[in-house]
């Protein structure tokens, strides 16, 4: 699987108009800041008193709304649920998959501690309203036409 840290990400992003940011953080973590120009499609959904569920229509979502031979960069919080989700974007034949290390926040050691910061703590540009068409309720919905 291909890996990049998120000021590559970042640069790539500025470079290629094309290249798109797949955030497969859950919809209150995409609400609260996410890079610019992102997509929220969540490999999990945050559901209070069970904490984070699989979303069953993830595959369905993602071939609703992305070509398979787009350059697709994920991320996510630390980086675990994007490198799920370009396994399961592998299997779906989407080709050119990044997973984005780090993510949002950073590569985490096993005592909680940053080792690698994510686009938050690099100071990358973040935005916490969507534009209309970037939200989960709007791709989900576009993905049932």
């Amino acid at each position: 699987m291909k890996e990049i840290g998120s000021q590559e990400a970042f640069d790539l992003l500025q470079r290629d108009p094309e290249c798109i940011y797949l955030d497969v953080r859950s919809i209150p973590e995409f609400e609260q800041g996410h890079p610019v120009r992102a997509l929220n499609i969540p490999i999990l959904h945050f559901s209070p008193g069970m904490g984070m569920m699989p979303n069953q229509e993830f595959s369905e979502v993602v071939e609703g709304n992305l070509p398979k031979e787009a350059k697709i960069l994920i991320g996510c919080k630390t980086g675990m649920r994007s490198a799920q989700a370009c396994e399961i974007m592998s299997r779906l034949g989407y080709s050119d998959v990044t997973n984005v290390r780090g993510g949002f926040v950073g590569v985490m050691d096993q005592f909680g501690d940053v080792t690698e910061p994510g686009w938050s703590l690099l100071r990358l540009p973040v935005c916490s309203s969507c534009e209309e068409n970037s939200s989960y309720e709007a791709l989900e919905k576009k993905s049932k036409k």
